[in-house]
């Protein structure tokens, strides 16, 4: 048996080896412009592949229901230490097994069923774990959305202080999926405070930003910040809540276990250590200025062959195309499907007040954290843009798809990416 657990995956299982080797190949030889993804670092992978992996560890450093948690204890008193100084924050729990479940955690902690929230819609930009109606948090609470408005696209804080002062909500949630202009946590938290709400920010794609100084914080603004350590942050999967309180701190830790959670991903956990050690190094603020730059140059590149974009550009690391001005009967779902034979990965996305269902979509979302990782810049900004509109402009056309993949390969491969053992 013990020669058996010793051998090589490729060995083992070369079904599974082989998957994960094409996985591989995928993402070399593909530009990543999904806005909610990226690439860690070889540090990362190695660290969330550890021995970590073995061991439970339920409840909190010094207080654990198992054994031999004394290394346990060590990496997460280390990654909450990273996180509070990261962030400039004085409580953190680094357990949460995602961003929706450390969503789940506050709306535990802070409201009982059937309480109402205030939150962005998501045909506006939100994300399905802030109230939509198939999603827990929408069959739990009564859920009020606010939106964008039709002349800005961009969220009104007199709107959303109207909408509060009338069905005041118990929790007012700020922070979107796909919203690419700067989040006014400050006007959010005068609102909360004027109804009588608490607030929470989701911050999950823009917490790199946030950590690089690059966009206002909500640490210490908001009741409550969630986030994803992945996206921006450049770390393993997984969540992440801050909160300002001891008392609130406390309700949180109580919610992520043994409210919500059992035993927390110790792998992860080390795996977010190493990305909050890697995010506090000089080189990640200038990495996060990179993607705001490359994210500017994209949109423009974009606007200058026609396409509109919502709100007219970007704050931040993503875009929202509105495909409808140079290809009126194209979808979002025929484009991200047109654009990946063709080597480039992106998602559809609804704009809004779009009339075409979530299903179709009118639009896309763009970002650039992967393709900045990578080390690509602003001039490989506007070869993107421009291999982007030769695919939708081609169609289904197989034989021109495939000239431009060829086009892509030979930039990825001017890019590679981290390689290397742990």
């Amino acid at each position: 048996m013990l020669d058996l657990l010793s051998r090589p995956l490729a060995e083992t299982d070369p079904q599974v080896a082989e998957i994960i080797h094409n996985e591989e190949q995928r993402q070399e030889s593909t530009l990543e412009l999904i806005a909610s993804e990226n690439h860690v670092s070889v540090a990362v992978r190695s660290a969330n592949g550890s021995v970590f992996t073995n061991k439970y560890a339920e409840g909190y450093p010094g207080k654990r229901y198992y054994g031999g948690c004394v290394n346990m204890d060590a990496v997460e008193e280390l990654a909450r230490t990273r996180a509070k100084q990261l962030f400039n924050a004085e409580y953190v729990n680094v357990q949460a097994h995602s961003g929706a479940q450390a969503n789940t955690a506050v709306y535990c902690a802070a409201l009982k069923p059937g309480d109402t929230i205030l939150s962005l819609d998501l045909a506006h930009g939100g994300h399905l774990s802030h109230g939509l109606k198939v999603n827990f948090s929408g069959a739990w609470f009564n859920v009020v959305p606010y939106g964008v408005e039709r002349d800005t696209e961009q969220v009104s804080m007199a709107t959303v202080r109207k909408l509060a002062l009338e069905h005041k909500p118990q929790l007012i949630i700020c922070g979107a999926s796909a919203y690419p202009r700067t989040v006014d946590f400050a006007g959010f938290a005068d609102v909360a405070k004027e109804c009588g709400a608490r607030l929470m920010a989701d911050i999950a794609h823009i917490a790199g930003l946030i950590a690089a100084g690059l966009h206002p914080t909500s640490i210490g603004v908001a009741d409550f910040t969630t986030t994803t350590t992945h996206k921006t942050l450049r770390g393993p999967r997984g969540g992440m809540i801050f909160c300002n309180t001891e008392d609130d701190y406390k309700l949180i830790n109580r919610w992520i276990f043994p409210g919500t959670q059992g035993g927390p991903l110790m792998h992860t956990i080390t795996a977010k250590a190493v990305a909050f050690g890697e995010a506090l190094r000089p080189e990640f603020r200038e990495y996060q200025q990179q993607v705001a730059s490359n994210a500017k140059a994209l949109a423009e590149s974009l606007q200058s062959k026609g396409y509109r974009l919502v709100s007219g550009g970007t704050d931040n690391h993503l875009m929202l195309v509105d495909l409808r001005d140079v290809h009126p009967d194209l979808t979002g779902k025929q484009a991200e499907a047109w654009l990946e034979a063709a080597g480039i990965i992106t998602n559809k996305n609804m704009i809004p007040f779009d009339e075409r269902k979530p299903t179709q979509t009118s639009g896309l979302r763009l970002g650039t954290p992967a393709l900045t990782t990578r080390g690509m810049k602003e001039a490989e900004m506007a070869q993107v843009a421009d291999l982007m509109h030769q695919a939708l402009s081609a169609g289904d056309d197989t034989a021109t798809a495939e000239n431009i993949r060829n086009k892509v390969r030979e930039l990825c491969g001017q890019f590679p990416l981290p390689h290397g053992e742990g």
